[in-house]
């Protein structure tokens, strides 16, 4: 193929954060009296907390009201920002001017709140890099549907053909494969991701974009 642009999920490809996702997430839950030890790390991964309610409070589903305790969530995590800087992983910036260079169209595609997404390259100072950044939440369902990704293919105006799409989770793959569009994945080495679905796995950005050029 002739890659003529690529959208990056975020969590797991462009950022180290998965680990210190959940474990937010299972100190918040804890102080509610929720525990998530049913549910492997790598549930989480690719997905949003707004979508897994139900898998979370399993049969006290109906005893809670979702919608308070996802506002209470979003204020601790707005109280609880994570340390992009420290996470970003060490080829990031390399990669992203390589391909500014080189007149790659470059999109960010994650199930992360617009927020946190914006926070992250923001402090990192790769916000620039992007014609644009598409949350999950601008959607009415998150990944693995696939409408984040069509409608980054059609921002972008780009044959789909032309567009890679560069992943980590299941539910990622999942969605860009039903996009349509070439999916490979970041190698996982620690949730045991089911990554099958992918056309191949790279173990870093950098080896994704000397494959891709």
């Amino acid at each position: 193929m002739t890659v003529k642009a690529i959208i990056f999920d975020m969590d797991g490809v462009l950022f180290d954060t998965e680990s210190f996702y959940y474990r937010r997430r299972e100190v918040f839950l804890n102080s509610k009296g929720i525990s998530i030890k049913h549910l492997p790390p790598a549930f989480f991964i690719g997905g949003n907390i707004k979508q897994a309610w139900r898998q979370i409070l399993g049969s006290d589903y109906d005893r809670w009201d979702t919608e308070q305790l996802q506002k209470e969530y979003t204020d601790y995590k707005n109280n609880h920002p994570l340390p992009y800087k420290n996470l970003i992983f060490s080829d990031v910036k390399d990669v992203l001017e390589r391909l500014h260079q080189q007149e790659i169209k470059i999109a960010l595609a994650s199930s992360s709140t617009k927020s946190d997404i914006l926070l992250a390259l923001s402090e990192t100072d790769i916000l620039s890099y992007f014609e644009f950044v598409l949350s999950g939440e601008e959607f009415p369902e998150s990944k693995p549907n696939p409408e984040i990704y069509n409608e980054a293919a059609r921002r972008l105006n780009i044959p789909k053909s032309d567009i890679l799409i560069i992943e980590d989770s299941e539910k990622g793959i999942a969605a860009g494969v039903a996009a349509g569009m070439e999916v490979w994945a970041v190698k996982d080495r620690t949730f045991g991701l089911n990554q099958t679905a992918a056309s191949r796995l790279v173990a870093s950005l950098t080896q994704a974009v000397e494959d891709a050029f």
